[in-house]
């Protein structure tokens, strides 16, 4: 079985510790832009220098954001207002079909610098995915091929020079950790994933099926077999694996957890599912490991973790996952790519940094 490379990256030089990276967020308005804001006025080598919004230009990011209120001056700013030679990185958090365009405008316009793309709208080589699986045609189906798949846990290091990169979405954050080491040890075999996940994953536009009453005190499956993120999973663990997706809305707002249930081969031990799991992710900070147990959501949400679990039982095996839609399935997953990509340590403004202590 392969093990993942070693994730942790280098020290910064000095010359990025003494000056601040110039980072700006498009679309900034959603919950994603909300978290992605709270993690950058608080990074260590970033500086969040501008964050759009047409709704909100000329407005303070608490408008949107009322958290924030108290915590920055900056004001929300239309795209065309960017000055993109002085950033070195953008963050989209556009919805669905506008990541691309805002994509292509950036490099129309000259930008040269980091992408990292929150939507669906480069995760896939096939411009033949999006019509079937996100219901619109992709408007720049010639910049596939440049974007990189963005699983840390699963890609990096990234090859040096990337600097397009598409975020894995929350479902398929979770599905993908908790199925990637079991593609070779149990391969052609059918693994059956329910997960549930909170109101937040649909955005801040309210919906029927979101709508508080419909989903208080209720538990509803959904595009069941037919995800839209099923196919990306499917992409990260190859054809090992065939994979039974049922999505299920959770009664709370923030957070996604789920299980994976197969039948084991003969001779298949606790011990073995251990050494899988360890050899695939003993060296990722992101992800915490539950062996014998699976986790609970609340420990998962309001932090940058994917939690992972299992239980074996008479040649049964159970994992469990857990992970703030938000964070790991999001902005914290976004800002661990953005430290890899500029050669910072990928727990930078993720993880507290103990202070140094005098001799």
């Amino acid at each position: 079985m392969e093990v993942v490379s070693q994730l942790l990256q280098p020290e910064p030089s000095e010359g990025l510790m003494s000056t601040p990276l110039r980072i700006a967020i498009l679309h900034g308005a959603g919950y994603v832009g909300g978290e992605l804001i709270r993690l950058l006025l608080t990074h260590p080598y970033c500086t969040l220098t501008a964050v759009t919004s047409r709704t909100f230009a000329g407005q303070p990011l608490w408008r949107a954001h009322p958290t924030l209120r108290g915590q920055t001056d900056l004001t929300f700013v239309e795209e065309a207002a960017l000055t993109l030679s002085e950033l070195d990185a953008v963050l989209i958090a556009a919805e669905h079909g506008q990541g691309a365009r805002t994509v292509q405008r950036l490099l129309e316009n000259g930008y040269q610098g980091l992408i990292i793309d929150l939507s669906a709208d480069f995760r896939f080589r096939d411009a033949a995915r999006y019509p079937e699986w996100f219901g619109f045609d992709h408007p720049a189906p010639e910049l596939l091929g440049r974007f990189v798949y963005g699983l840390p846990e699963v890609y990096a290091p990234y090859a040096p020079g990337t600097r397009l990169l598409a975020n894995p979405g929350c479902f398929a954050t979770g599905l993908a950790l908790a199925l990637w080491p079991l593609r070779h040890p149990l391969r052609e075999r059918t693994v059956a994933v329910t997960a549930l996940t909170g109101a937040s994953g649909s955005g801040t536009r309210p919906k029927a099926t979101t709508h508080f009453p419909e989903r208080d005190g209720n538990v509803r499956a959904y595009k069941v077999l037919t995800h839209q993120h099923l196919p990306e999973v499917q992409q990260v663990v190859g054809p090992y694996l065939h994979i039974a997706f049922v999505p299920v809305s959770g009664p709370w707002t923030r957070g996604i957890w789920g299980t994976v249930h197969v039948t084991l081969p003969a001779g298949i031990t606790t011990r073995d599912v251990s050494e899988w799991y360890e050899a695939a992710y003993g060296e990722a900070p992101f992800v915490r490991l539950w062996p014998d147990q699976l986790p609970e959501l609340r420990y998962a949400v309001h932090t940058p973790f994917c939690d992972l679990g299992w239980v074996v039982r008479h040649h049964h095996l159970v994992v469990g996952f857990a992970l703030d839609n938000l964070l790991k399935g999001a902005a914290s997953q976004a800002i661990q790519n953005l430290n890899l990509l500029l050669g910072l340590p990928q727990t930078a403004g993720l993880l507290p940094t103990p202070a140094a202590v005098d001799a």
